[in-house]
């Protein structure tokens, strides 16, 4: 029986693949009524199903940007060879239109190179931008101009974009450009991408100074808060560059008579999921949502000759807007109280209070002062007092995580995934307050919404899969809807 039900399960995906690709090719042939967009946006909300971006809509009061696009549709994300898709093979999709495995970029599931729409439209004559709130080598952003064999070849994905040709690179850091985590290094990157002639910043007064005669440009953040990312929006202080404002600078610099397109990924929004951090998360949908209201405004200028695309990768989190323990009730507003995400808690203030050595008692100040939640007073008079037992659960959590435990296996994980567990339960309880639940500290199988605005936005209306946003696109660039392959099939990297 297990062996039918495997054998079952590929013989459904094989007939998805098959029907998606049939609809989508019909919708776009019936409804692009041959109009060309000379400027490209696609925003990609990594993590953002539609469980985030109805909470980040509660929390706000109001609807986001995306929400009142004109076209609105929903997507499936599975991977080729799984359920449960990953960033890069999600990614690979949106920028080629090709179903691929987990953790492959910019290849087939044969390792066959395929080309990518940022390629397709430099060689059309457009700019190119890759925008991401991640280090901008990481699956994602990579995915539009890398293609290799696995997501943790930073060192190979940093080579491919100092040759990429593109033109605007900004937000998150490089991993690995000179090599030191590669079993082959290929030289510097930084070197290379300067030699290629892109002017690197580091820094928010040169960059804001950026014009567009500066020709190339690699940007990133002075403060990389976590694995050369951007800080979570809750967490920058004005010396930080935003994402909306690295979003304002690509369009400056792109801008030109021959078009071009831009990829921005909001990509802290599914970190803080898989973190179960809702606050975070939020805040960080915000800052995509608003990055999004650049490309508008832009739009607004040129509305005859613009496509905005916003889409996610996959749902990160089980996010479910309702919790048990509230009931009917939903709390939002008891968020606000959190006033740094978990990773600058972990990072900063446990990690502190962690070397000075101290018991639960001493670092309920800590708790309070960061995440609002009460440890005295009455629970039915004020919503961010604890109870008892909710007390229990903060306190088991901070046993462990100074007894410095692990917890990748058994109940452990259930509770707190790869975690501090201390930040976790801080923030499940302060989640579950305001009637927001998680079920996984990974990505989820839930469809994600896909919305659109500009010339031929309305075939993004309806039902399909991340394949078509892709060939979507490609139609709207004028060019085939059909998945297209570079270097004979050959690696780009291996190519060079």
């Amino acid at each position: 029986m297990i062996g039918l039900g495997k054998s079952f399960a590929k013989c459904a995906l094989v007939l998805i693949l098959a029907v998606t690709f049939m609809v989508g090719g019909q919708i776009k042939s019936a409804d692009a009524k041959g109009k060309t967009a000379k400027y490209v946006f696609l925003f990609v909300g990594d993590g953002m199903g539609l469980p985030q971006r109805a909470a980040t809509a509660a929390y706000t009061g109001r609807k986001l940007a995306i929400d009142t696009m004109p076209a609105q549709g929903i997507t499936t994300t599975f991977a080729a060879n799984r359920f449960i898709t990953g960033s890069a093979a999600s990614a690979t999709a949106l920028a080629s239109g090709v179903k691929t495995n987990i953790n492959y970029i910019g290849v087939d599931p044969d390792f066959k190179s395929v080309k990518t729409i940022a390629e397709m439209a430099k060689e059309q004559g457009k700019k190119v931008g890759i925008v991401s709130s991640v280090s901008i080598d990481h699956a994602t952003p990579a995915a539009f101009y890398a293609h290799v064999k696995t997501r943790k070849m930073y060192h190979e994905i940093d080579v491919a974009l100092a040759r990429s040709g593109f033109d605007f690179f900004a937000g998150g850091g490089l991993k690995d450009p000179e090599g030191k985590k590669s079993e082959a290094p290929l030289g510097n990157a930084l070197e290379m991408a300067t030699a290629n002639d892109f002017t690197i910043v580091d820094n928010k007064k040169d960059f804001m100074a950026l014009k567009p005669g500066d020709g190339k440009i690699l940007a990133w953040n002075q403060w990389l808060q976590d694995g050369k990312a951007l800080p979570y929006v809750m967490d920058m202080t004005e010396n930080d560059i935003t994402l909306p404002e690295f979003t304002s600078k690509a369009i400056e610099m792109l801008d030109n008579d021959k078009g071009f397109f831009l990829m921005v990924e909001g990509g802290k929004i599914d970190w803080a999921c898989h973190a179960n951090d809702a606050a975070a998360s939020i805040l960080n949908t915000i800052s995509f949502d608003e990055s999004v209201q650049e490309a508008l405004a832009f739009y607004e200028k040129h509305p005859d000759e613009t496509i905005i695309v916003v889409t996610g990768d996959h749902e990160c989190g089980g996010l479910t807007l309702g919790f048990a323990g509230t009931k009917y009730g939903s709390h939002f507003d008891i968020l606000s109280n959190q006033k740094v995400s978990f990773q600058k808690f972990t990072d900063e203030i446990f990690a502190d209070f962690k070397k000075q050595g101290g018991d639960f008692d001493a670092v309920k100040p800590l708790i309070t002062n960061n995440f609002g939640l009460k440890f005295s007073g009455d629970p039915k008079k004020d919503a961010l007092v604890l109870a008892d037992f909710q007390v229990a659960e903060i306190k088991a959590a901070f046993d462990r995580s100074m007894a410095g435990k692990d917890n990748s296996n058994g109940s452990e994980y259930l509770m707190y995934g790869e975690y501090e567990p201390v930040s976790v339960a801080i923030t499940h309880v302060l989640n579950q307050k305001a009637g927001l639940g998680w079920t996984s500290y990974k990505h989820t199988g839930v469809p994600v919404s896909t919305s659109a605005i500009g010339v031929g936005a309305a075939i993004f209306n309806g039902s399909y899969d991340n394949v078509d946003i892709a060939t979507k696109i490609m139609t709207l660039m004028g060019l085939k809807a059909t998945p297209q392959y570079v270097n004979s099939g050959k690696l780009q990297i291996a190519a060079n």
